[in-house]
């Protein structure tokens, strides 16, 4: 039942795709709610988890965009695949009494270290290291290797994190390209 919802999906975002071409990367409005919804539930996630980035070199993985531990999560990776981190957003805080205390990822039994850069967290954990940006009631995780992706990425992705504008929302969505999804 919810296949040819999925397949219909993105003939359905068409119209606003075709509009929101005009619109520059910067200047591109934020998806229709209705959209936002729809796309949600084709990844089993609440609209307010969805969120994306922008970081020169890197593209969002389509394949990885879904529901991870009721969190939204799309990988980001570079072209030839070299390198990537994972945009993760789940509800919650993050203040400087918590910082420590929550995990990084699936580092758990590691100490995090906290420092505030701005309006974002920076924290390290092992061999991960995250930029944590508290936005309205959730918090956006960009994640990666200590050793793949540096910090200056991961910044850039925090500080690109918004709500995905009707464009972006369709390019991440499934495509069925014929096939049975």
């Amino acid at each position: 039942m919810l296949r040819p919802a999925r397949a219909l999906l993105p003939l359905l975002l068409l119209p606003l795709l075709l509009t929101g071409c005009a619109a520059d990367q910067s200047g591109g409005t934020a998806a229709d709610s209705t959209d936002l919804d729809a796309a949600a539930r084709v990844w089993g996630v609440a609209p307010e988890l969805v969120y994306v980035t922008e970081v020169s070199g890197y593209t969002g993985f389509q394949q990885s965009v879904g529901e991870y531990d009721d969190e939204f999560s799309a990988a980001y990776r570079t072209d030839k695949g070299a390198t990537a981190f994972g945009l993760f957003v789940r509800r919650g805080t993050l203040t400087a009494q918590s910082c420590t205390e929550q995990p990084l990822g699936e580092v758990s039994d590691r100490q995090v270290t906290c420092e505030q850069d701005g309006d974002a967290w920076y924290r390290a954990a092992g061999d991960s290291h995250e930029y944590a940006v508290p936005a309205g009631g959730v918090v956006i995780h960009l994640i990666a290797d200590v050793d793949k992706v540096d910090r200056a990425i991961l910044r850039k992705a925090a500080e690109a994190a918004h709500r995905p504008d009707a464009a972006e929302l369709a390019a991440l969505l499934p495509t069925t390209d014929g096939a049975d999804v």
